[in-house]
């Protein structure tokens, strides 16, 4: 699979996420909370606040990645975010299916059932990657700007 949009920079690891990668958030709730509380203990850490709206958009990206998988994609089998010395928030979600989102959001409004989310993400996002697993299935990996 390719990755979409620019690269801003490589991240390095600040903060890893959940302690227990082989057992992911059941819910986008469970998901945005572990995101709140490292976007938290992230500003703790460097005194440097998350700005309102990257914060705000990293929680919409967070339930539109987690609800396409739980809808979509056969079921999120993994997740992680984490917070790069280039203050980035870099959020992995892996799911049970190989088919890549929609991509249009022509078509999204042409459907009138939904389908926003993908177009959302990529508009939102300073990088996505999506790469297959050996498990039959995708990671789908996105950088959001927190400044």
């Amino acid at each position: 699979m390719t990755a979409v949009g620019p690269e801003r920079s490589s991240p390095s690891p600040w903060v890893s996420t959940l302690g227990d990668e082989s057992a992911p958030p059941r819910t986008a709730a469970q998901a945005r909370a572990h995101v709140r509380a490292l976007l938290t203990a992230h500003e703790r850490a460097t005194g440097v606040l998350v700005a309102a709206r990257a914060h705000a958009d990293a929680l919409l990206v967070i339930s539109e990645l987690v609800t396409n998988a739980l809808r979509h994609g056969g079921g999120m089998t993994a997740f992680s975010a984490r917070v790069t010395d280039d203050a980035l928030l870099e959020v992995v979600v892996t799911d049970g299916s190989p088919n890549r989102p929609a991509i249009s959001a022509q078509a999204a409004l042409l459907s009138g059932g939904g389908g926003l989310g993908w177009p959302l993400i990529c508009r939102l996002a300073t990088r996505v990657t999506l790469t297959a697993t050996a498990q039959g299935g995708k990671d789908i990996r996105v950088l959001l700007p927190l400044e």
